[in-house]
């Protein structure tokens, strides 16, 4: 008998996404249901609900420039993921220290529903969410930059494609950082700017300017 070795196994290049999208998109769905929990309305405000109601404002906008954002964090997100073949191991790690954030960013969001009407409290609450957004984005960046520099990404993938998708996760970083710098001077011009920059993430305005221009062609009287 001839002491013969296995015929090696098929080399493992990587992990499936399919478990690691699951998990993210169930990480982004219990952040997003935890802001609504944070909207409450005192039990004795019985006799004056509707004004009760219309105090809580902050609150409101506290909830839905949270959701916008966890919103636009969940398309990068989703979008990164759909160009890739397979993941490793370092990318799980690092996918699991930004979701580390995402999940953590329904306490900033409290924080400053809770003291955006206070002069002195509100520049520390603002500027701790502004803070928790820019690393929630980095690592987003991250992802994506890892990826690539890993060769994650599809192989069918295009470089213009690639290239777009580079620059859709790059200008936010640079408006959280202008925008903690103003929440230290204007705090709720910090937070109008943090939805500004959510809206510019989940709004395709690169499929909506062909859709306003064909909209305005076909409005024109035809020439006679």
């Amino acid at each position: 008998m001839t002491n013969a070795e296995p015929p090696p196994g098929p080399k493992r290049r990587g992990f499936g996404t399919g478990r690691l999208e699951a998990f993210s998109d169930g990480v982004f769905a219990i952040a997003i249901t935890l802001l609504v929990l944070e909207i409450a309305i005192p039990a004795s405000a019985g006799q004056h609900l509707l004004r009760s109601f219309i105090d809580e404002w902050p609150s409101y906008l506290a909830y839905i420039v949270s959701f916008s954002s966890i919103g636009a964090m969940w398309l990068g997100h989703n979008a990164v993921t759909e160009y890739l073949e397979h993941v490793d191991a370092t990318f799980v790690r690092l996918n699991l220290l930004f979701l580390l954030f995402v999940s953590f960013l329904p306490f900033p969001t409290k924080l400053f529903g809770e003291f955006i009407h206070l002069e002195s409290a509100e520049r520390v609450a603002v500027t701790i969410y502004g803070v928790s957004l820019l690393l929630t984005a980095t690592l987003l960046a991250v992802l994506w930059r890892y990826a690539r520099r890993a060769r994650l990404v599809r192989p069918d993938a295009s470089d213009e494609e690639i290239r777009l998708l580079t620059q859709r996760l790059t200008p936010g970083l640079a408006g959280y950082l202008i925008l903690i710098v103003v929440g230290l001077f204007v705090p709720v011009a910090a937070v109008f700017g943090y939805f500004a920059i959510a809206i510019f993430y989940i709004i395709p305005f690169r499929e909506v300017r062909p859709a306003l221009l064909f909209w305005r062609q076909a409005r024109r009287p035809p020439r006679s």
